[in-house]
């Protein structure tokens, strides 16, 4: 009996935007067909394994067939096939659980006016056929059931009804029949009925399936004489039975053979990316582990990389055998915008997929793979610095968690990919170039935090550091600081924040001359740590400040940044006592103007004002904001106004 059903409004604007709007290339869906094909065939045959011989194993094969007088192209798979039920769920109501969210995507892109091409996304492959057809008839049937046939015309409605001829396909399996739309004098649609069309269509994007993909090919020889020799004008046909793919899939042919073109238009078609990617490395394990791995690169990052939504880990296959689309044991999370595959013949198929996926092998493959993706990222560095830093634009931040959510335990796979901007060099520089280039009595790695580059640069403390000629390294983002301190030292050189009160580095006449400011302007400065009560642990002098009056500097580890970046999490802003608070320390310049000027005051208002105007400064230079700018506002006017 056949049903008529209508295809939910969701789905019918989908299927419209399929038709008209998604796919740039309307040849892909032949792709689309043999990539779905090969899955049920990947299904079939994973169950058959697990059926324990219930289910009979089968030499597979996927068949393209095609007929000129009713203008239709039929792929042919002999997997799993579906039931009544699967056939409504899966091809009655597009993309069930993505469809809301693929419309938002694609809305999203449209506004943005990027590139849209979300091949294979949301599951909505199949309906790329309706680009090129005016009817699409589907044939399916498990193994011991029935066989039935969904067809639509992708405008309004669907049928579904069970066919009683059982010779269609005798045992599992699907036929997916598309008939063509009339040819136009913009689109050629018969042109997929050719034989070298198909064959050069199968070779570009199918040619990695690891199942034949048959069909059958009909061309011309010469009729020959006795002696075998051409007659001339004298043809007849010839038909073949031809097999269009390699069925080597790329990441087991010999490494050799493989080329980077190839690897590249690999990566853009399996994942969907209008880029080649940044880097691509074909791994080959042999030995106690064997495995193949394709690993990726993306030239950019994923859209939703940092959303709680997305998904690391790695294509797994054992044995040619799909097991899982992203294995997450196969990555470390600091490598989680990587992309790509594994499939390893040491993986055993006789327990279930998920004691596969916990499988001690899969750790020590992870591992090894790991550490390959991390030597090429120091090949890279090494040889093609300016692409390297390209990387590092996109990815920086995840090596920096590499080695702060371990506890250092990554450091010596890590340390020397990070690179920093610094204050002497026009191009980011490495701890080793840091190092390369110390002064000579020179102990520690200077550095300096803020929110960019400019206001680092625009710290009291820089000018004294330039003059010198001892580099600083510039950390702008808010995860650098903590894996200094992860880090703890390089290669014997302690981290050092110029921002942070640093007694050691001062020569035994200049912590005699601060000591001796201190003690001759004491009244001065215990008025002034008594007005910045809760604000600063300390006020004393500093002879590195240059040209301006004041500076804020810490002690004791925590930096002013680190603190405020500590704080602005959101258990911190909920739980207020769980904030943390730097040691902090107002440093003086007696070399400026300003401090012969205000060590005369006696006045305690005017000591106030005066401190809270420089504290107010001071937290302005390391890049805070006034927390009260009224009150900022006041007393500088207050103290302008009694000056003039």
């Amino acid at each position: 009996m056949k049903e008529e059903k209508k295809f939910q409004a969701e789905s019918k604007e989908l299927l419209g935007l399929m038709i008209n709007s998604i796919y740039s290339n309307k040849e892909v869906f032949l792709r689309e067909l043999i990539s779905n094909a090969s899955d049920a065939i990947d299904k079939y045959k994973f169950t058959a394994i697990q059926s324990e011989g219930k289910l009979p194993i089968k030499d597979y094969f996927i068949r393209i067939d095609k007929n000129q007088e009713q203008r239709y192209l039929q792929v042919q798979d002999n997997g799993i096939g579906m039931t009544k039920e699967e056939l409504e769920k899966n091809l009655g109501t597009i993309a069930r659980s993505g469809t809301k969210e693929f419309l938002k995507k694609y809305e999203e892109m449209k506004e943005k006016k990027e590139d849209v091409d979300l091949i294979g996304q949301f599951g909505v492959g199949f309906y790329s056929a309706f680009m090129v057809a005016k009817k699409i008839e589907v044939y399916t049937r498990v193994y011991g059931g029935k066989t039935h046939l969904f067809a639509s015309d992708g405008v309004e409605s669907y049928t579904v009804e069970d066919i009683e001829d059982e010779s269609i396909i005798p045992d599992s399996g699907t036929i997916v029949r598309v008939y063509l739309k009339d040819d136009t004098d913009e689109e050629k649609y018969g042109a997929y009925l050719l034989d070298y069309s198909i064959e050069d269509l199968v070779k570009r994007y199918s040619d990695f399936i690891r199942y034949p993909i048959k069909m059958v090919e009909t061309h011309k020889e010469d009729d020959l004489d006795e002696e075998g020799k051409p007659i001339e004008g004298k043809t007849h046909d010839v038909t073949e039975d031809k097999t269009l793919n390699s069925m080597v899939p790329l990441w087991k042919k010999n490494k050799k053979d493989v080329t980077d073109e190839e690897l590249y238009e690999f990566y853009k078609s399996r994942f969907d990316d209008y880029e080649d990617p940044l880097i691509a490395l074909n791994i080959k394990a042999e030995g106690t582990l064997e495995y193949s791995a394709l690993i990726f690169i993306p030239s950019h990052a994923p859209y939703n990389l940092y959303s709680q939504d997305y998904e690391k880990g790695l294509a797994l296959y054992a044995k040619g055998i799909f097991i899982s689309e992203k294995n997450k044991d196969l990555v470390p999370d600091y490598l989680k915008f990587v992309r790509g595959l594994v499939d390893s013949e040491d993986l055993s198929l006789n327990i279930s997929r998920e004691m596969l996926q916990k499988s001690p092998l899969l750790s020590k493959m992870a591992k090894n793979i790991e550490k390959k993706i991390v030597e090429k990222l120091k090949e890279l560095k090494e040889n093609d610095y300016e692409k390297y830093l390209k990387f590092f634009q996109v990815y920086g931040d995840f090596l920096k968690f590499g080695i702060y959510s371990t506890y250092g335990a990554k450091k010596d796979d890590l340390q020397d990919l990070l690179v920093f901007d610094s204050l002497l060099s026009e191009k980011k520089i490495s701890f080793k170039d840091y190092v390369d280039k110390l002064k000579e009595d020179q102990k520690n790695i200077y550095y300096a935090s803020g929110k960019t580059k400019e206001s680092i640069l625009m710290l009291p403390e820089m000018k004294h550091y330039k003059d010198a000629g001892i580099d600083v390294l510039l950390l702008c983002e808010n995860i650098d600081e903590f894996t200094l301190q992860v880090l703890g030292d390089y290669a014997s050189h302690s981290f050092k924040n110029i921002t942070e009160e640093d007694k050691d580095s001062l020569s035994d006449d200049e912590k005699k001359q601060i000591e001796d400011l201190v003690n001759n302007n004491k009244r001065f400065v215990d008025d002034m740590t008594s007005s910045l009560k809760g604000k600063v642990d300390e006020v004393t002098f500093s002879l590195k400040l240059g040209d301006a009056p004041v500076s804020i500097s810490s002690k004791n580890g925590l930096s002013l940044n680190m603190e405020n970046t500590l704080n602005n999490q959101a258990e911190a802003r909920k739980e207020p006592e769980s904030k943390v608070k730097a040691t902090k320390v107002l440093n003086l310049n007696p070399n400026h103007p300003l401090f012969e000027k205000i060590s005369k005051v006696q006045d305690e208002e005017e000591v106030k004002k005066i401190a809270s105007v420089l504290y107010d400064e001071a937290m302005m230079l390391e890049g805070f904001e006034i927390e009260d700018k009224q009150e900022f506002l006041k007393n500088l006017n207050d103290l302008l106004t009694k000056a003039y």
